[in-house]
């Protein structure tokens, strides 16, 4: 088991130059011994302690993962267009076409056909 102080909001008392706490949370955490020994190297490289990294990975995580769930409203308008048309670009057209990029013999886009 690992006891971390977990940071529940920011305000005043610097832990380091980008994160203040407002209050410090007890919370024990169980993290196998490779993530343990590497939360360790990057507090020692950055010159923080665990907490800091620990609230950091946090705030990034929080930066690109939208915990409410995908809005997938546009996947469903653009399922249900493909089942009314049946027109879609082929995996292997993409895929050739990214591959011929900044090449001599550069594909034109391709564009949509239907598939059955």
């Amino acid at each position: 088991m690992y006891e971390v102080a977990w940071l529940r909001g920011l305000d005043r008392q610097p832990i380091d130059d980008r994160f203040h706490t407002m209050n410090l949370v007890n919370r024990t955490l169980e993290i196998d011994a490779e993530t343990d020994a590497r939360l360790r190297e990057m507090a020692k490289e950055r010159g923080q302690d665990v907490a800091a990294v620990l609230a950091e990975a946090v705030a990034l995580l929080d930066s690109v993962v939208d915990l409410a769930g995908p809005d997938i409203s546009e996947d469903r308008s653009r399922y249900e267009e493909f089942r009314r048309t049946r027109a879609a670009v082929p995996l292997d057209d993409v895929k050739a076409w990214v591959a011929s990029w900044g090449s001599s013999d550069e594909l034109p886009r391709p564009q949509p056909r239907k598939i059955r």
